[in-house]
């Protein structure tokens, strides 16, 4: 186990890395959620450390129903793997959130007693009139040090009056009391140092007794604590709630293991401007999510995995978005990317995603496929067209077209002459070659053909070949014409290595077939 050193403020510590990977589960895991979840992996696993997987569910009212089981599952396609969390256990369980509601409000509790937070009773109806208010006057509400005494809040009230309203059921929130005139200095570790002052900050909500759950911000900062989160590696749109952040630890006089932070750049459209979305993906052809999802209301959405992608390709091409090695290298084993990856190397601007590569990405994968993985991948595919065949023979046949092939779905399209015959040609293909001297030239070669006994493509070219050059016939020719006949397109690989695979019976019935139609 390796143990890194941590600053903290004007300290440092020998410190285990610890990092998680903390999504809510209000939909299905966006690919810039899947790239998060790899650097903290990567960061990890170069460190020696531990990945942990925690569940924030504390937003009931956006809650989606499988999508904690879509996140996991998600995960375990793209290889990242958990040490502990959410359907792994660990020291620190439970992980998911909701389960730990009852640590959340003693904390709430601790810094209203130290004076880092409030009670607020305002209702939803009033903030809103509030807001309204403030509009008509051109100027913009923010709940801060300017207003927090003018409210009904702990702060304006007296201890019998909270407790009272407490008591009586009305409704409350606690908010942290956001200190007036402060200078708050943070750094980060992919974007340096940064600093903001208070008074332009509110006083965000830290609990609300309605649902009896805590805001993200409270929530997220006790459990990195309880633990032991050594480095919080996340969006950039969690930037703006650093100095909060920071302001907690400091509130909790929890500074001296405070975790460091590191704010990823953002994944952009294929245009540049603004986040990667669905409607991106929609609109363009590609898709934004690691596997196919239902939602429960049964809207669906594309999955790289369905769509045919390798998961090594897909998390490879997300690796190098926001990262690079300092190389020329491109294609990465997850290893090579463990070895490599660190947080200095990431960019502070946003990645522009590009479909071509991953088209690129995943076609480099192909092309290193053995005929037993091949087998494995196509296998599925022909059973869906109704093919009986073995694992050798599919894996043999994908092998051939690999080179051709970026996509698992293109198999069938590549080869699907090796297992049905053509019953109609193509046009252009027809025209061009089915004609009578050709349809003469056919008659002889297939009489050729007839007499090799080793069918294989090594004898069949031995033959066929000098036979060509002693007639006088053009290569061409004479290859484009049993092209026709035996694939009834212009495409496929070398003629001979078609030959082999249909054996000898089907390349003469094939043949026999196109001499059956008239010439033009």
């Amino acid at each position: 186990m390796e143990f890194i050193l941590v600053h903290f403020g004007g300290n440092s510590m020998e410190r285990e890395v610890r990092v998680r990977f903390a999504p809510s589960p209000t939909g299905p895991l966006h690919i810039g959620g899947v790239r998060t979840a790899l650097y903290n992996y990567l960061f990890a696993r170069h460190h020696g450390g531990k990945m942990i997987l925690r569940i924030e569910d504390t937003d009931s009212q956006r809650f989606v129903p499988g999508a904690e089981k879509y996140i996991i599952d998600s995960l375990k396609w793209c290889g990242i793997e958990i040490d502990e969390g959410v359907g792994y256990g660990g020291p620190h369980a439970p992980y998911r959130q909701s389960e730990r509601r009852e640590i959340y409000l003693k904390y709430a509790l601790e810094l209203v007693q130290k004076g880092w937070a409030y009670y607020a009773f305002d209702t939803a109806e009033e903030l809103d009139a509030l807001r309204k208010e403030y509009e008509q006057r051109g100027e913009t509400f923010s709940y801060n040090f300017k207003v927090r005494t003018t409210l009904k809040t702990s702060l304006s009230l007296s201890k019998e009056d909270v407790q009272k309203r407490i008591d009586d059921g009305e409704k409350w929130v606690i908010r942290f009391k956001m200190p007036e005139n402060e200078t708050v200095q943070m750094h980060d570790l992919i974007r340096g140092d940064v600093e903001i002052n208070t008074s332009t900050l509110d006083d965000k909500v830290l609990y609300k007794s309605a649902d009896a759950l805590p805001t993200y911000h409270l929530a997220n900062i006790v459990d990195d604590h309880l633990m032991e989160i050594s480095h919080v590696i996340r969006g950039e749109e969690w930037l703006p709630s650093l100095p909060l952040h920071y302001l907690l630890y400091r509130a909790f006089g929890w500074e001296d293991t405070q975790p460091e932070f590191a704010h990823l750049p953002l994944l952009l459209k294929p245009t540049g401007g603004g986040k990667l979305s669905k409607r991106d993906g929609d609109k363009m052809g590609f898709p934004v999510f690691p596997l196919f999802w239902v939602s429960p209301t049964g809207e669906t959405a594309r999955g790289y995995r369905e769509d045919g992608y390798f998961a090594e390709a897909f998390i490879n091409m997300l690796a190098l978005l926001g990262w690079n090695p300092g190389t020329e290298q491109e294609i990465f084993s997850m290893q090579q990317l463990i070895d490599a990856f660190s947080l200095e190397r990431v960019s502070k601007a946003g990645a522009r995603f590009q479909p071509d590569k991953a088209h690129w990405f995943n076609a480099q994968y192909m092309h290193t496929k053995s005929e037993e993985e091949l087998a494995k991948l196509f296998m599925p595919q022909l059973k869906a067209h109704g093919i009986v065949t073995d694992m050798k023979t599919a894996g043999h046949v994908a092998y051939i077209m690999r080179e051709r092939a970026t996509l698992i779905g293109d198999l069938w399209d590549l080869t699907s002459y090796f297992f049905i015959a053509p019953e109609e040609y193509e046009p252009k293909q027809f025209r061009k070659y089915w004609n009578e001297q050709n349809r003469d030239i056919l008659i002889k070669l297939r009489d050729v053909l007839e007499g090799i006994s080793d069918f294989s493509a090594s004898a069949t070219e031995a033959i066929v070949h000098p036979w060509i050059e002693s007639q006088g016939y053009s290569m061409g020719q004479v290859m484009n014409t049993l092209r026709l006949a035996l694939v009834g397109a212009g495409k496929g690989p070398g003629m001979y290595d078609v030959t082999e695979q249909l054996g000898k019976e089907e390349t003469l019935r094939r043949i026999d077939n196109l001499l059956k139609q008239n010439v033009i």
